[in-house]
C-alpha cells in the first residue's frame, strides 16, 4: 500500500486548482497547468488541502493514487518555483550558444553543428561557452528535453569528453596496459 498517497498536499495561497473529472488544473499567475490522471484516483479539494484516494481498495490503486499524488506535488512546486537543470559540455572545442527563436546550437566535435529546437514550456539560457541552463514548470518535460540534448554526445568512459549534468560523476576508465 502506497504510504505516499496518504499524504496530503497544502496548496499555497497564490495558485488555484481546478478539478474535472480526470484533469486536473493549476493556475498562478498567468500560467496553466493541465494534466490527465488515472480513472481510479479520486482527489478530494479541502480548505486548499488535496486529498488522494484509491476508489477501490486495492494495490494497483494505491500505487495509481501515490503517483497521482507525487505528480501534482510536481506541478504545484513547477507553478510557484520552477525547475532547471545545468548541462556542462566537456572536450576540446566543445561549445553551446541559444538564439532567441529558441534554438540550440552545439559544437561537439562532429564535422557539423548540432541544432536542437527547444518545445514551448522550455527556456535556455548560456552561463558560459561550456554551460547551459534549462528551466521549466513540467518537470518531465525538461528531464525529456535535457536527456536529448545529452543523447547527442554522452560521456564516453575513457576521457569523459561529451555532454553532461553538472553534478553527474563519470567513472573514467583505466587506459589498456602493455
Amino acid at each position: 500500500m502506497s504510504r505516499i498517497a496518504k499524504k496530503f498536499i497544502i496548496v499555497p495561497k497564490n495558485v488555484s486548482i481546478v478539478l474535472d473529472h480526470n484533469m486536473i488544473v493549476v493556475k498562478s499567475k498567468g500560467k496553466i497547468f493541465k494534466k490527465y490522471f488515472h480513472s481510479s484516483v479520486i482527489i478530494k479539494n479541502k480548505n486548499n488541502m488535496l486529498f488522494f484516494s484509491p476508489k477501490f481498495n486495492k494495490h494497483d490503486a494505491w500505487m495509481q493514487a501515490g503517483t497521482v499524488r507525487s505528480l501534482v506535488n510536481s506541478m504545484i512546486i513547477g507553478i510557484t518555483i520552477g525547475f532547471s537543470k545545468t548541462l556542462k559540455l566537456i572536450g576540446v572545442g566543445y561549445k553551446v550558444s541559444v538564439e532567441p527563436n529558441n534554438i540550440i546550437h552545439m559544437f561537439l566535435g562532429y564535422s557539423h553543428a548540432v541544432q536542437y529546437t527547444l518545445p514551448d514550456g522550455i527556456v535556455a539560457e548560456n552561463i558560459s561557452a561550456t554551460e547551459i541552463i534549462l528551466r521549466s514548470f513540467d518537470k518531465q518535460l525538461l528531464g525529456q528535453v535535457a536527456a536529448n540534448l545529452r543523447f547527442k554526445r554522452k560521456p564516453e568512459s575513457y576521457k569523459g569528453k561529451g555532454v553532461r549534468y553538472v553534478d553527474e560523476l563519470v567513472r573514467i576508465k583505466e587506459a589498456k596496459k602493455k
